[in-house]
């Protein structure tokens, strides 16, 4: 059996190799169903890898393959900020993604996406780390006409720029939604209006739940493009969750999120900024947040080569008085697992931040260095993780939580074949040495991915 498998992967990575010295490549997405291939419905002459990758079926309808393979080595040291414990830990993840797309005459899609996700060497392994084998994605497409489609099933779902709903792409484990999504486009105009419930992880194999949460999530999302430096999006989300837990407690919440977004570029200057409002009931306690995100990029050349460098500001309340019957830390809904960072300490909720970044490409070869400063919204609310829990409460009054150094480089061997290594510090400020969190925070990963 494991002979068959290494036959089975050595042969695919054999004729992806030669594949991806031809001049026309399949140009992958971050989501399955997304990669760009059609070529090869026209194709005449197709490699071996191309013949397994697209079929051609009688009356244009069409079969197609394909999917990914993620290794990563990640390591901490003085993970908790503190030198307690053994300092050498090293663990190792793996995601296979493997999944069909079935067309019917573009009037119909079927797609279905398994996936695995291991975790070797980690003591505490969370939701995010491990989900032995699961259907991450099944859902089934029609679409009425060239503007109006019909999607029912399981899906990964993200909107704009990523930031209160996203795929979560940098953990071990993606998120899914079990939703119906009615969506309009046509060449200026995208419009999404959905239902979602969104499903719960757990270890072991096939044993997430399907449409069984006491958490839904649904909204509409609309994106208008005038002009490639003029872009707007707009768009409503209501969240429904019980037995959520903020710096003033738990209780059931019932939040409603409107905002908008304005990108763009305009000659070397590239653009994104977004705002967004909540209110709702938390308890007894009324919501009352809001989220105000600046990012401005220049490109030019450095040394020969294409650079960006950028600055990004985020302005994202916390709460302000545990007794005034209200709640004002803002909830970023499904953010990206990794929102700062895959070293993901901080998560999107009472901060104040500045960060300053310069990026370069060389050929294959990318760099990125970045570097992000952090405050406290509110000196009366705490600090939160990546998964939006409550990490470091309020115990002093200082705001300053840290400074937080990255580096990011990286090799794109062929279109199929990427590695990374990414690495991290962060120096604690005074809330958190106060919280007694005092050591500076080490991190690295290293990843490597191959997707066919």
């Amino acid at each position: 059996m494991h002979l068959s498998w290494s036959l089975f992967i050595s042969f695919l990575l054999f004729s992806c190799l030669i594949y991806s010295q031809e001049n026309k490549q399949i140009q992958f997405k971050l989501l399955g169903q997304d990669d760009e291939m059609s070529f090869l419905s026209e194709k005449e002459s197709k490699s071996v890898y191309e013949k397994l990758k697209w079929i051609n079926l009688k009356n244009n309808n069409s079969l197609s393959f394909g999917g990914s393979y993620r290794f990563q080595a990640e390591s901490f040291i003085n993970e908790n900020f503190n030198h307690q414990g053994a300092q050498d830990n090293i663990w190792y993840l793996n995601r296979i993604l493997l999944h069909a797309l079935f067309k019917i005459n573009q009037k119909f899609d079927a797609y279905i996406e398994l996936s695995s996700s291991t975790a070797i060497g980690k003591t505490n392994v969370s939701p995010v780390d491990k989900d032995l084998l699961a259907v991450n994605q099944a859902f089934a497409a029609y679409y009425f006409n060239s503007n109006w489609s019909l999607l029912l099933g399981r899906e990964n779902l993200g909107f704009g720029s990523r930031r209160l709903v996203d795929v979560r792409e940098g953990p071990n484990v993606r998120r899914s939604f079990d939703l119906a999504r009615i969506d309009y486009k046509n060449e200026t105009t995208k419009l999404t209006t959905f239902f979602a419930i969104p499903v719960k992880n757990k270890e072991g194999a096939f044993d997430n739940d399907y449409v069984k949460s006491s958490e839904t999530f649904s909204g509409v999302y609309l994106s208008k493009n005038f002009h490639k430096y003029i872009n707007f999006d707009i768009y409503g989300f209501y969240q429904k969750d019980d037995d959520v837990t903020y710096a003033i407690g738990t209780a059931d919440e019932q939040r409603y999120t409107f905002g908008g977004r304005y990108f763009g570029s305009y000659k070397n200057v590239t653009f994104n900024n977004e705002a967004a409002y909540q209110l709702g009931l938390f308890g007894n306690n009324k919501i009352n947040a809001y989220t105000l995100s600046l990012n401005a990029e220049y490109a030019t050349k450095f040394i020969g080569n294409k650079t960006t460098i950028g600055l990004k500001t985020e302005l994202i309340s916390g709460d302000k008085n545990r007794n005034d019957n209200r709640l004002n830390t803002f909830d970023a809904l499904y953010p990206r697992g990794a929102y700062f960072g895959r070293v993901a300490r901080f998560g999107p909720s009472n901060l104040i931040d500045i960060h300053p970044y310069i990026n370069t490409i060389y050929s294959k070869y990318y760099v990125e260095i970045d570097y992000d400063v952090f405050w406290r919204y509110s000196k009366n609310d705490g600090v939160y993780d990546a998964a939006l829990f409550l990490q470091y409460p309020s115990t002093n009054t200082s705001a300053f939580i840290g400074h937080q150094i990255g580096t990011v480089t990286g090799f794109n061997f062929t279109n199929h074949l990427n590695i990374e290594l990414e690495t991290n510090i962060i120096i604690p400020g005074n809330f958190l040495k106060q919280n007694g969190a005092t050591a500076s925070l080490f991190h690295s990963v290293l990843t490597a991915e191959y997707k066919f």
